[in-house]
């Protein structure tokens, strides 16, 4: 049998739930609820499984008496069925079935997995990358001992790599058989992550023969991707699965869950750096810089560490934006920015391009909601993950009180953007170009040339660290790539709890 050990007391003989096995009609698979329920797995020996399938056959055979059904109460589904307390699949008799243990029923349906017809994306063979070093080195722990199982009862092949050094995963993905799978799944964190879904949109552009040093119209990844969240940061498997948990991931790859989201190009005036979900410039970026020159230390505290020494020396980025806006898609800034000194410049009246100067504490740009335990609703609540438009998230100038009030409103039900100094738009492009400063950084122990051509700035993309030019131009491509999981309008916000960060 594969599973965990149920975390509660077990219930006396009498209290039983009521046991149903499901029919699973020709041509069908599991129906799905994991997004509404906690995934759970275990292991023990075979003779434990069989030991179960005989109890269960036996009660079904002795006619147990099924509990008695009391009115529909809040703790119901829609149209009568129990929300489940644990889902797994488990090995009853010489079958893989999808079981759900509600408060009063105990239910199982056979997988047939090897069933094409109802399920067009159920994968039969995937590409997967782990990553040895994610989070206290336990992707490759959790794989083996978490999803490998899960892949093997659901009839799925495997070819797996184990990366070695960044840009691994990169290297691979440009030059193997990606035509022989059905998927491709990142066991690791977002940097993992983020580096696997632009290999997947590399390679597309090279097999179309489009030129990767300047795209402006990318063309769709091959394949879906999935992420087994098994890093230090899992926004991205929290944005889609509602739960860092690898389980809960694992079953929605099985079942073959798809939702095209969009995502960004990242380019300097002569060439693509790369694809990427989100980003930050400023406080973010100089956050994660920071990190990365600490990584001796362990994950929790490197990233304290970096947070708490950049709040310390606090300074803003001197910046022009340039942005092309959606339509009606001001979201009431505009009206905060007309009252102040620094009023938007239409530089292009046909193409709606709108320009603000000035002193920017942290600039954010996401095509995702960016769901994560410090901000359970968001990074960027108001955006979605295929609504074709990115969250541009200005956050100017102020004090150091002030600025800590902001970051802390992403962890409450407050709104974070609810200050004079934060101004939020919809947008489609994005251009960032930094006012270079002259003289001696004394942070960054570097000397600031006149020429800003010259200079690299930090950036924050997707978890990832990358060294900017001077000018950045952002673009969204809505549902350029398909990946495993449900859509975010799916999920309880209100609820969704994680320890990614």
């Amino acid at each position: 049998m594969l599973g965990a050990e149920i975390p509660f007391p077990r219930p006396r003989r009498e209290a039983w739930p009521e046991l149903v096995e499901e029919p699973s009609p020709p041509g069908s698979g599991v129906e799905d609820s994991a997004g509404q329920g906690i995934a759970a797995t275990a292991t023990s020996s075979s003779s434990s499984s069989s030991s179960m399938a005989q109890r269960w056959e036996e009660e079904e055979r002795r006619g147990a008496a099924p509990l008695a059904r009391d009115p529909p109460r809040g703790g119901e589904a829609a149209g009568g069925e129990e929300e489940p307390l644990l889902r797994g699949i488990f090995q009853i008799g010489k079958r893989s079935c999808d079981v759900v243990l509600s408060a009063r029923q105990l239910r199982w349906s056979p997988i047939q997995p090897e069933s094409r017809g109802g399920f067009p994306n159920r994968p039969k063979f995937l590409k997967v990358f782990v990553n040895p070093n994610s989070h206290k080195r336990e992707a490759t722990h959790v794989y083996y001992e978490q999803v490998a199982p899960l892949f093997k009862l659901a009839d799925i092949k495997t070819d797996v790599t184990v990366t070695e050094y960044e840009g691994h995963a990169l290297s691979v993905l440009k030059e193997c058989e990606l035509h022989t799978f059905d998927g491709v799944v990142c066991v690791g964190g977002d940097g993992s992550t983020s580096e696997i879904a632009h290999g997947l949109l590399l390679r597309a552009q090279m097999d179309a023969g489009r030129d990767t040093d300047y795209i402006l119209s990318p063309v769709r990844a091959p394949l879906p991707l999935g992420i087994i969240p098994a890093g230090s940061t899992n926004v991205l498997a929290h944005t889609l699965h509602g739960i860092n948990h690898a389980v809960t991931a694992t079953l929605h790859i099985i079942m073959g869950h798809i939702q095209p989201v969009d995502i960004c190009t990242f380019s300097s005036p002569s060439k693509l750096l790369r694809f990427g979900f989100s980003a930050m410039f400023g406080f973010g970026a100089r956050t994660l810089a920071l990190a990365e020159k600490h990584r001796w230390m362990p994950s929790n505290q490197r990233r304290d560490f970096a947070v708490i020494k950049t709040l310390a020396s606090l300074k803003p980025e001197e910046c022009e934006l340039s942005f092309l806006p959606l339509k009606n898609s001001l979201q009431g800034s505009q009206e905060k920015v007309t009252k102040k000194k620094e009023r938007f410049k239409k530089s292009d009246s046909k193409v709606q391009w709108h320009t603000i100067q000035g002193h920017f504490l942290n600039v954010s740009i996401m095509a995702i909601p960016c769901l994560c335990s410090m901000a359970p609703r968001g990074l960027a609540p108001n955006t979605r993950l295929n609504n074709g438009s990115m969250a541009l998230i200005v956050v100017r100038n102020t004090s150091r009180s002030e600025f800590i009030k902001h970051l802390k409103r992403y962890a409450s039900v407050k709104n974070q953007f609810n200050f004079p100094f934060v101004e939020t738009y919809a947008v489609q492009e994005v251009k960032i170009q930094p006012r270079t400063k002259i003289g001696h950084d004394t942070e960054e122990n570097v000397y600031l040339h006149a020429t800003s051509a010259e200079v690299n700035y930090p950036w924050n993309i997707d978890g990832d660290l990358m060294e900017g030019a001077s000018e950045v131009h952002v673009r969204v491509h809505p549902q350029l790539i398909n990946l495993y999981g449900v859509s975010i309008d799916e999920l309880d916000d209100s609820k969704a709890m994680c320890s990614c960060l």
